[in-house]
């Protein structure tokens, strides 16, 4: 290795281990350890321009093992990036600092997307890849032709998500995928070797990638491996062969740097070892001027790039796009632009479908597509033609049984920009996805869930597959707009909040039975969370909130109540997260203090008390059973005729 890449390489060492001694907290050996291979992949391949860090045609760049987070934030201070500085690495992991413990793509703009949970990064590269393809195949090399690029671990690729992506990636043939395995053979436990003794370069060539490995610490090695990896139209893993720690002189290759600072003496042997003179957060100016250098290569790429993109003849539409803006009334537009042929008693599911017909007619940046459910999701329609291989201009991407993988690919899509992504699946089954569910919401990415069969309306299926905890976890989810739909109109209207929403998922849960048409067209009272879709007629003494399937049974029970003179309104509440927004007036009008209130969902009870309050909360705390959904609506006691005597007794007493 040359001096000058030796002092290149070093730089991120230092910063490393001095940054995760002042937290004493972190992680430095992953950094130390592929400091080498960074340093050739952002010296001589890596397309970027830190003056626009969102630069629609740069590389993406994906630390998939995010622990070594020093190592991302290293490199956007040393390339010229306007954040991190100095002051902020040296405040690395402390509050208020955007260098936090992991890598997140709100704090820092050169953070292409949240990593830390293994695996997910390398995933969501995955779907990045996949919407390059796309959108080179819409707009042509002229505006659209970078690659991906990912730093794995190897705990990255033991978690079960690789097995999906890694097949995913082979299988479209994502040649501009390319990832770099930081093969240092250890784990926190200890040697690799205690828990794993798979063939990993075997696993990834049977699936369809290429397959490359060098010395980590060797440039010229590392080059040679990248320069096969660039050339080969297969994806590609690169075995990097690396010494983790490297140069802390008493811990490198071991765990002990795995988690924890080197330790006051280890900081300074290893100063030492690398000849690393400069005090902590230093970094001499000719190594960093030489940086700086590096980093504004791509200026003259960008400036190229923006005068293609100023003459081409699909500029706007392709500037649209990655702008992404949707207006909230141009997309109802769309949702309810087949209404004239929705029937008047509609499972949501089939409802959605309709939707989706308008949507993805007028929304070519829609990409949809299911895990192997498009016929009981109905996510595919007349505008979707398979993204495939032969054909990345496609719009509908077959998953395969691939809930975790799908999500996290779907996440990368939206983080690419330029596509707006949906994917269905059953409600179920969420809990395989809710890991990359949950970092949609964390990294504000605009992905849309279709979750069908949505409660014990599922029926003969049974307890395997009938939510029952599964809308009200994913409620809890931060920044995750959950809507459960009453009827057609509802779904429509659904569908439109969660498409013009720039900065979080949502999440549609679906029935598979038919639902009554509860409403007219018209404002979009969906957009408020919560709304009284029936005002009592005898003077109000209950308020019956409801969602999805069950508001049509709280209208039947409060036809019960009022044969008796009890005035009932009925709330359908298709959005808890979206009604806890409104002020405290409109949610006290719609909820009055002064009433009993009750709950009516097929589905778990609890978290409805944070509206009922001491009122009822009517719903399942059990699993479900086999059988017809309406001897099952029976059994659980969700009819009216076994809601209503409860809510009498309770107003009695």
């Amino acid at each position: 290795m040359g001096a000058a890449d030796t002092d290149l390489a070093n730089a991120i060492r230092a910063l490393s281990m001095d940054a995760v001694e002042a937290a004493n907290s972190g992680h430095p050996g992953m950094p130390m350890g592929m400091a080498d291979v960074a340093t050739v992949l952002f010296t001589r391949y890596l397309k970027f321009d830190p003056a626009d860090p969102k630069w629609p045609d740069r590389d993406r760049f994906v630390l998939s093992a995010g622990h070594g987070s020093m190592l991302m934030y290293s490199l956007l201070y040393l390339t010229g990036y306007e954040a991190p500085t100095i002051d902020e690495i040296r405040n690395f992991r402390q509050f208020g600092s955007p260098c936090a413990g992991h890598p997140e793509n709100f704090e820092l703009a050169g953070v292409e997307c949240t990593t830390g949970p293994l695996g997910q990064g390398l995933a969501m590269a995955v779907g990045m890849a996949t919407a390059e393809r796309h959108l080179n195949a819409v707009f042509d090399d002229a505006l659209v032709d970078h690659r991906t690029w990912v730093i794995a671990g190897d705990g990255c690729l033991m978690e079960g998500i690789n097995h999906e992506a890694v097949g995913l990636a082979g299988h479209l043939g994502l040649g501009r995928l390319n990832v770099l395995w930081d093969d240092n053979r250890i784990t926190i436990d200890g040697a690799v070797s205690l828990s794993s003794s798979e063939d990993i370069p075997a696993r990834y060539a049977a699936s369809g990638w290429h397959t490359a490995e060098c010395d980590g610490h060797d440039v010229a090695d590392i080059a040679r491996a990248i320069e096969e990896a660039i050339t080969d139209p297969r994806p590609s893993l690169i075995r990097c062969r690396t010494i983790i720690g490297k140069g802390a002189p008493n811990k490198q290759g071991t765990s002990k740097t795995h988690g924890s600072a080197l330790g006051k003496d280890e900081v300074a042997a290893a100063r030492e070892t690398l000849g690393w003179s400069s005090a902590p957060f230093e970094i001499p100016d000719d190594i960093r001027a030489t940086w700086l250098d590096f980093g504004k290569r791509g200026a003259s790429v960008h400036a190229d790039w923006a005068e293609r993109l100023a003459a081409h003849a699909d500029g706007a539409e392709f500037t649209r796009r990655m702008v992404g803006n949707v207006a909230l009334d141009d997309a109802t537009g769309w949702a309810f632009a087949q209404w004239d042929k929705v029937p008047a008693s509609v499972a949501t599911r089939k409802a959605s479908e309709f939707a989706l017909a308008g949507l993805t007619a007028a929304m070519p940046e829609l990409i949809g597509g299911s895990a192997d459910l498009t016929g009981s999701n109905l996510t595919k329609t007349p505008s979707l033609t398979t993204l495939s291989a032969d054909d990345y201009a496609g719009r509908y991407i077959n998953y395969g049984i691939r809930e975790f993988g799908m999500a996290a690919a779907m996440n990368g899509m939206a983080l690419h920009g330029g596509v707006i992504p949906f994917g269905g699946t059953f409600l179920v089954f969420s809990d395989y996805a809710r890991p990359a569910i949950r970092l949609s919401a964390l990294q504000q990415a605009r992905v849309i869930y279709v979750m069908t069969h949505d409660s014990i309306g599922v029926g003969e299926d049974g307890p395997t597959h009938q939510p029952i905890e599964h809308v009200m976890s994913l409620r809890m989810i931060p920044n995750l707009d959950v809507y459960r739909p009453c009827d057609a109109v509802e779904t429509a209207e659904c569908w439109a909040l969660a498409v013009a929403k720039q900065d979080g998922p949502g999440l549609l849960a679906l029935s598979r039975q038919n639902l009554p048409l509860l409403r007219e067209t018209g404002d979009m009272l969906s957009a408020r969370g919560a709304y009284r879709l029936r005002a009592a007629k005898a003077a109000r003494q209950v308020v019956l909130i409801a969602s999805g399937s069950e508001v049509s049974i709280a209208v039947e029970t409060a036809e019960a109540l009022e044969a008796q003179g009890i005035g009932a309104d009925v709330v359908s509440m298709p959005c808890w997260s979206r009604f806890d927004a409104q002020d405290a007036e409109y949610r006290a009008d719609v909820l009055p203090a002064d009433v009993l209130k009750v709950s009516i969902e097929a589905g778990t009870t609890l978290g409805w008390e944070r509206y009922t309050g001491d009122g009822l909360r009517i719903g399942i705390d059990s699993f479900g059973a086999s059988g017809p959904a309406g001897d099952l609506y029976t059994h659980f006691g969700l009819t009216a005729d076994a809601i209503a005597p409860k809510i009498i007794n309770k107003l009695k007493n």
